[in-house]
C-alpha cells in the first residue's frame, strides 16, 4: 500500500505544476487504473505495510474516492477558467484524496480516527473558499461542529479500549475478549451516525450541500458520507451483544426519519436541497440494513454506498450544469428545460431513474438486499419500506417533471450549448453505476 501512497505524493507534485484540468485528469486516471489492476477480493487485509492494508471494503471505497476526485476536476472548469486560487484548489483536492486514501486503508482504529477527522479540513476549505452565498460560513460551521462534537466521545472510547486491551488493529480487535458497555457502545457509533448522517442529526448536510461548490457537493455526497458507513461496517460486529438492545431503536429512527424526509423532498424548491435530502433517505436505508445485524444487511449497505456515491454525485453535476447557465437552482425558474436542452433531458432521466432504483442500476440490487435484511428483523417493517419506496419514486418524478416540463421562465433568453466535457462527466457517472451490477457477485459472495 505504501507504493500507492508514494505514487499519490508524486502525483501531487506533478499536478501542482500543470495548468489545465485535462493534464490533471490524465494523471488521476493513471492512478485509478494502476490501483484497479491490484484487485483485492479478499475480506482479510492484504498488501500490508506498517499501519496500512487493503481488503474488499477498503478496495471498493478507495477506488470510488479516486474516481470521484477525477470527476471533480472535470466538473470544476469554472475555477480553472477564472484562475480563482487555482494552486490552492488543486492542493486542497489532492490533500483530500490523500486523507481519504489513508482513512480507508488504515488498519488501526486510531489512525482511522485521525484521518477521518483530517478529511474535514479540505472539505471545509472547499465550502468556505469556493462556495456561492455568504451563508457558506454558517454551513461550514455546521459541518465542523456537528462532526467534531460527535467525534470526541469516539476518541475517548478508542483510548479506553486501548487502555484495557492494548489492541487497536481492525483485524485483531474482533478476537479480543472485551465486553462493551452501553456508554462505550454509544460513544463508538455516535460519530459515525452523525457522519452518515442519521435522521435528527442530519441538519448539517443540506446546508453544506447547498452552499458548497460542485466539487464540494460531489465529494460530500460520494465519499464523506461513506466514511460513517465504513466505520459502522468495521465496528458494529465487534459489539454484537450490546447491539441486540439498541439496534431496533436506530432502525426505527432511521426508517421513520427517512419516510418523513422523503415526504419533505416533495416540497423542496431548491434542486440541490432536494438531492441532499434524498441522500439522507438513502442513508436511512443503509442504517436500517446495517443495524439489522445480518449478512444481507452488511452486503446490501456496502452495495448501496457504492451506487449512491455515483448516482448522487451525478445528480449534483446535473444541478450544477443548470446553475452555471441560469444562475439559479430554483425549480420555478428552471422549468421546461427539455425545450432548451433536449439531449441533457436524457441524462436527467437516466440518473433520476437510477436514483429511484430502476433496473439495471446498482441501487436496485442494494435496496432489494437491504429490504430483505430489514424484513428479516420483523415483517412489520414492510409498511414503512413500502411507503419509503413509493415516496422515493414520487420525489424523483417531481424533480424530473418540474425541471423538464412546463412553460419556460421568461427571464431565460439564451442558454449556451452543453459541452462535450459535461456529457463525458455524466457518462462516467452513469456507466459504472449501471454496469457494476454485472459483477455483483464480487460483493454478494466474497464479502
Amino acid at each position: 500500500m505504501l507504493k500507492y501512497l508514494f505514487m499519490m505524493l508524486f502525483m501531487m507534485l506533478m499536478i501542482l505544476k500543470k495548468k489545465t484540468y485535462w493534464n490533471l485528469m490524465f494523471w488521476m486516471f493513471i492512478l485509478f487504473f494502476l490501483f484497479m489492476l491490484k484487485l483485492n477480493f479478499n475480506l482479510m487485509f492484504m498488501n500490508i505495510s506498517y499501519f496500512m492494508g487493503c481488503d474488499l471494503l477498503s478496495f471498493g471505497l478507495i477506488l470510488l474516492s479516486i474516481w470521484i476526485c477525477c470527476l471533480m476536476l472535470m466538473a470544476s472548469e469554472v475555477i480553472f477558467n477564472n484562475n480563482n486560487n487555482l494552486m490552492f484548489f488543486k492542493f486542497n483536492l489532492m490533500f483530500l484524496l490523500l486523507m481519504l486514501y489513508l482513512s480507508f486503508s488504515s488498519m488501526s482504529v486510531f489512525y482511522f480516527y485521525v484521518f477521518f477527522e483530517m478529511s474535514l479540513i479540505p472539505t471545509l476549505f472547499l465550502i468556505l473558499g469556493w462556495g456561492y452565498q455568504p451563508e457558506r460560513i454558517q454551513a461550514g460551521f455546521y459541518l465542523l461542529f456537528y462532526t467534531l462534537f460527535a467525534s470526541l466521545p469516539l476518541l475517548i472510547c478508542i483510548f479506553y479500549l486501548y487502555f484495557h486491551t492494548n489492541i487497536l488493529s481492525w483485524d485483531l480487535i474482533m478476537y479480543m475478549d472485551f465486553t462493551f458497555t452501553n456508554y462505550l457502545y454509544l460513544g463508538f457509533i455516535f460519530a459515525f451516525l452523525v457522519k452518515m448522517p442519521m435522521f435528527l442529526v442530519h441538519l448539517w448536510l443540506p446546508k453544506a450541500h447547498v452552499e458548497a461548490p460542485i466539487s464540494g457537493s460531489m465529494i460530500l455526497a460520494a465519499i464523506m458520507l461513506k466514511l460513517g458507513g465504513y466505520g459502522l461496517l468495521r465496528t458494529l460486529f465487534l459489539m454484537s451483544k450490546v447491539n441486540n438492545y439498541f439496534n431496533w431503536v436506530v432502525v426505527l429512527i432511521s426508517l421513520v426519519g427517512g419516510l418523513i424526509l422523503s415526504i419533505l423532498c416533495l416540497r423542496q424548491i431548491d434542486i440541490k436541497s432536494l438531492i441532499a435530502y434524498s441522500s439522507v433517505v438513502h442513508m436511512s436505508m443503509i442504517l436500517g440494513g446495517l443495524f439489522s445485524l445480518n449478512y444481507l444487511g452488511y452486503v446490501g449497505s456496502y452495495c448501496l454506498m457504492i451506487s449512491h456515491g455515483l448516482c448522487s454525485s451525478g445528480l449534483f453535476c446535473l444541478a450544477n450544469i443548470i446553475y452555471e447557465r441560469s444562475s439559479s437552482r430554483n425549480l420555478f425558474l428552471n422549468k421546461g428545460l427539455i425545450n432548451l436542452m433536449p439531449s441533457l433531458s436524457l441524462w436527467w432521466f437516466l440518473l433520476i431513474s437510477s436514483n429511484m432504483s430502476a433496473p439495471p442500476s446498482l441501487n436496485l440490487l442494494g435496496e432489494i438486499v437491504l429490504m430483505m435484511s430489514i424484513l428479516s428483523m420483523s415483517t412489520l417493517w414492510w409498511v414503512i419500506l413500502m411507503l419509503l419506496s413509493f415516496f422515493s419514486v414520487c420525489y424523483s418524478l417531481y424533480l424530473y417533471t418540474y425541471s423538464q416540463h412546463g412553460k419556460l421562465f421568461s427571464g431565460i433568453y439564451s442558454f449556451f450549448n452543453i459541452q462535450v466535457r459535461e456529457y463525458l462527466l455524466l457518462l462516467l457517472h452513469w456507466l459504472p453505476l449501471n454496469f457494476i451490477i454485472l459483477k455483483s457477485e464480487m460483493v454478494l459472495f466474497w464479502l
